[in-house]
């Protein structure tokens, strides 16, 4: 097979899609069409199990796929949030630290008009 280099992109501004689910936090750099630049997730950074949910865990993520994208020349990001997961604002946090100009933050997540029957509740 042929390995495809990745080559450097100059797109200066995109969008990052922060998916906190409650299991793990995965953060995707796109360009304004939806090609993605660069992703990460808590699972990729050595994370596993329970763990993968933390706040810390998210946050080493998102500066993850921050360096990755400001490698192609980002600076200026939308951020779209989704999902009840516990690594959202730690996510956004970090992206901000990495030194990104953030423009917009809208939350995203799906939520039904009485859609499918939610999952019978844990008792602990």
């Amino acid at each position: 097979q042929k390995v495809r280099r990745r080559e450097k992109k100059n797109i200066s501004s995109g969008v990052a899609h922060v998916n906190a689910s409650f299991n793990n936090t995965m953060i995707t750099i796109t360009d304004a069409q939806g090609n993605t630049i660069a992703w990460s997730s808590s699972g990729t950074k050595g994370f596993k199990g329970s763990r993968k949910s933390t706040p810390f865990a998210a946050q080493m993520a998102a500066e993850d796929a921050g360096k990755k994208a400001q490698e192609h020349g980002m600076k200026i990001l939308d951020v779209e949030v989704c999902g009840p997961g516990s690594g959202r604002e730690s996510a956004l946090r970090a992206l901000q630290s990495v030194g990104f100009q953030i423009t917009s933050i809208r939350d995203v997540t799906p939520i039904p008009h009485n859609g499918c029957r939610p999952r019978k509740r844990r008792r602990v």
